[in-house]
């Protein structure tokens, strides 16, 4: 047996096992860890994969990066629970009230301020679900429109810093987490402007999609300080955090503790701040961050079992033999992440595959915040893909069944186009993602 397939074979059967334990509804935490201790034991012996699951969490433990991630928790759910969010898509609904599809291009800006304070696709599309779709449902829009804007726009939580998927790829791919925040807002403005761009056109073409008058609302605005007191909160945040980092005052540890508390001053200066509903946010962030932990901690195992059996080595030399080059890789990986998001969680995702494709950028030479920003945005495809595109779901459960599920895959189906459009551009164009870390630099 050659040494290339003494490395590969152990992993694929891990692998293998790996799909197989999630296919059974297996957490995907349990299934990394499971698959990896015994992968770790059948490869060295007993007493090293006991020293591996022993030492490991420890390490993540006392990780200064990783400790951004409750900290970005706290700030979003601060923000959540003391109403910050509450006046969002009222205020951006006002701002392009001329617009065709004026509501459903609310949603898409609505989600990307909330994003800039929670971080979390999920919790993004979850909290203009309940407050975007109705909306336009009682305005007569397609349904389509109203939860496929809301669905694909979630994901912008993911692209659009601060992100829990920066932070933990920035742990994995031993990068600056500061800079791949930086890298993020563009990125971020683009896909924003392109699912506008894209709602605005069709509602043109066809006004029945937005209801009667295809969505344009020239009624009465309130006064300007209405509108900037509801939208102003959660941008305020964003350049807390961005600016402490991108100024070198803070790490984005720091920057997130500073967005907490700011959050919190924030609130108590309007009035909604609430002991109760800070404990709510406490508790609320332990739970999401535990289960995090948990993946991570199985993620890390994974990367040590697909290093014992030497699959790195083996992929790096194979890749450096290989005539693909860094757009040959971004195809493959393009494939991979977008079959596989269709039954993977984002995070569950990119923990999986960071073991396997990371020594294949370096190998190719590939920048690897450039290629952060791309496997982040085909995580952000992964979540609205079917069958199991995760926002897909919780716009449906947030609705209770109002909306049929064939309904909501065939609303994002325009926002994927508009994503995979968005990726041949970040491809194309590394500068868009690469220009703000330069200036940081």
């Amino acid at each position: 047996m050659t040494p290339m397939l003494e490395a590969f074979l152990p992993t694929i059967a891990g692998f293998a096992i790996l799909l197989f334990l999630l296919a059974l509804r297996m957490p995907i935490g349990l299934s990394l860890i499971a698959v990896a201790f015994f992968g770790i034991a059948l490869e060295t012996n007993l007493r090293a994969a006991i020293g591996s699951v022993a030492r490991l969490p420890y390490e993540l433990a006392t990780n200064w990066s990783f400790s951004a991630v409750p900290m970005f928790l706290l700030m979003g759910f601060i923000a959540s629970e003391s109403g910050l969010t509450r006046g969002l898509f009222s205020a951006t609904r006002i701002l392009l009230a001329r617009l065709p599809g004026n509501l459903a291009c609310a949603s898409v800006l609505a989600s990307a301020l909330f994003a800039a304070a929670s971080g979390s696709s999920v919790a993004t599309a979850s909290a203009m679900a309940r407050i975007a779709i109705p909306e336009m449902l009682r305005r007569g829009y397609d349904q389509g429109l109203a939860s496929g804007s809301v669905a694909a726009a979630g994901t912008l939580g993911s692209l659009i810093p601060p992100s829990i998927l920066m932070v933990l790829y920035g742990v994995y791919a031993d990068v600056s987490i500061g800079a791949l925040f930086l890298a993020g807002v563009l990125p971020g403005i683009l896909s924003v402007i392109i699912y506008l761009g894209m709602i605005v056109i069709r509602c043109i073409k066809d006004p029945a999609l937005a209801g009667q008058g295809g969505g344009a609302e020239p009624e009465e605005r309130p006064p300007l300080w209405v509108v900037l007191r509801d939208i102003t909160p959660l941008p305020l945040l964003a350049a807390i955090v961005m600016g402490s980092i991108s100024f070198g005052l803070a790490t984005p540890t720091e920057a997130g503790a500073l967005g907490a508390l700011g959050a919190i001053v924030i609130s108590a200066l309007m009035g909604t701040f609430r002991l109760p509903l800070f404990l709510s946010a406490l508790r609320q962030t332990a739970i999401t961050f535990a289960s995090i932990f948990i993946i991570v901690i199985g993620g890390a195992l994974l990367t040590r079992f697909v290093a014992v059996a030497g699959l790195n080595t083996a992929l790096s030399d194979l890749f450096a033999d290989s005539v693909l080059g860094p757009i040959g890789l971004i195809i493959l990986v393009s494939i991979l992440y977008i079959i596989l998001g269709m039954f993977i969680d984002s995070i569950g995702l990119l923990l999986l595959t960071a073991p396997l494709i990371l020594p294949m950028a370096n190998a190719a030479g590939v920048d690897l915040i450039w290629f952060g920003i791309i496997l982040i945005k085909l995580l952000e495809i992964g979540l609205i893909t079917p069958p199991v595109g995760l926002n897909i779901f919780v716009i449906q459960s947030t609705m209770k069944g109002a909306i049929p599920m064939p309904v909501i895959f065939r609303g994002v189906g325009w926002f994927i186009a508009m994503d995979l459009l968005t990726l041949v551009i970040l491809v194309a164009f590394p500068a868009i993602t690469l220009w703000l870390p330069s200036l940081m630099n």
